[in-house]
């Protein structure tokens, strides 16, 4: 495969490739178990954010990998009523800690992109804006 797709570490027993999609699933997943997380964004749309489900978490991560760290762009949806730099900062923390834990790459940076508010599962995805 393309090497800027995917990461490989040579040993005496062969090679071990990681592919960037799986760096990003484990940041999707990191993030979303923290508390006031309400899931990932896709993007904006017409000025709406769009939640992705669980099948989608690598989507609303943007991963850099390189030899031997990593980079890392994830676009959130709070809960409302978080204190959003409390969240951010502990979705840093645990995406680090599950990034470098599982691949043993020296993750340098993680990014955090607040792109919208989730009110609670009754409300459609188009009331969920950015303002």
């Amino acid at each position: 495969m393309d090497k800027s797709i995917e990461r490989a570490e040579h040993n005496d027993v062969g090679t071990i490739r990681i592919a960037d999609e799986v760096v990003g699933i484990i940041a999707g997943l990191a993030a979303t178990e923290i508390a006031g997380v309400a899931g990932m964004s896709a993007g904006l749309v017409g000025g709406i954010a769009e939640m992705l489900g669980k099948k989608n978490l690598s989507k609303g991560v943007k991963v850099e990998v390189g030899e031997r760290e990593a980079a890392v762009d994830l676009f959130i949806i709070v809960e409302y009523g978080v204190r959003i730099p409390d969240v951010a900062l502990t979705v840093q923390e645990n995406v680090k800690r599950a990034i470098e834990s599982m691949t043993g790459l020296d993750v340098v940076e993680v990014n955090i992109h607040v792109q919208g508010v989730g009110f609670g599962s009754e409300v459609k995805d188009e009331d969920i804006r950015v303002r």
